[in-house]
């Protein structure tokens, strides 16, 4: 069931203890398929080398399991809340990654102060009130953070939990954020840091959104092979 997703699920989820965002068990990544509603996460408790596109659990949004014989991360009803909050989300990372979640402790989000952040984003990341892991209030207290189209928050106390267009958009929106974190924490060492205007940042979204990546009319193929020719 859902074979195309568990493996991209899967991979994600590798990626974690790859690019030192969690340790052990700790941190998730989920997507949903468009189609059936279904939610892929991984396994509670299992470490990271052990996971199998077959450990991967398949839910209902209404948490039933559909597919796999392991218990669902114990983050899965957070993943479920943000879902059925933000139609346009269809993946969604959870990661303790340090830098972040230390802006976390004295109720601190990561300001806007570098253009990686802001042309992923379109801004800084809000820390959230405390919240009570694992429980609806989490789902709740990110809400309020990103509202209707933020893609990423701090929980206070916790860690980061991302939002994209599919999973491995929210681990690329999650690596950003703690390269940011850990770049300004770099920085605060010699001074303060200063935000970038709200003007600059609403120009770098806009720029990074209308030149990055390959457009439709510009694929590698032409690029690199028809580049020379009429």
């Amino acid at each position: 069931m859902l074979d195309d997703l568990r493996a991209e699920v899967l991979e994600m989820n590798l990626e974690l203890p790859r690019n030192r965002l969690v340790v052990w068990s700790g941190g998730n990544v989920s997507g949903r398929d468009p189609e059936s509603g279904c939610v892929v996460i991984k396994p509670s408790g299992v470490p990271f080398d052990r996971l199998t596109i077959d450990s991967m659990v398949v839910v209902a949004p209404d948490g039933s399991i559909k597919a796999g014989g392991l218990k669902p991360s114990v983050d899965l009803g957070i993943h479920l809340y943000l879902y059925a909050a933000r139609p346009d989300v269809f993946g969604v990372t959870h990661t303790h990654s340090p830098y972040a979640t230390s802006f976390s402790l004295n109720g601190e989000g990561i300001p806007a102060a570098l253009t990686p952040l802001t042309h992923l984003i379109g801004g800084g990341v809000a820390c959230t009130r405390y919240a009570t892991p694992g429980a609806e209030d989490t789902g709740a207290a990110i809400i309020e953070s990103v509202g209707d189209s933020g893609k990423a928050a701090i929980v206070a106390r916790h860690g980061v939990f991302t939002l994209g267009a599919s999973a491995g958009k929210s681990l690329e929106i999650a690596l950003h954020v703690e390269e940011a974190a850990m770049t300004i924490r770099l920085a605060q060492q010699s001074g303060a840091v200063t935000p970038m205007d709200d003007a600059e940042i609403a120009r770098c979204a806009a720029w990074y959104r209308a030149n990055y990546g390959q457009q439709p009319a510009h694929t590698v193929q032409e690029a690199v092979v028809g580049k020379d020719q009429p």
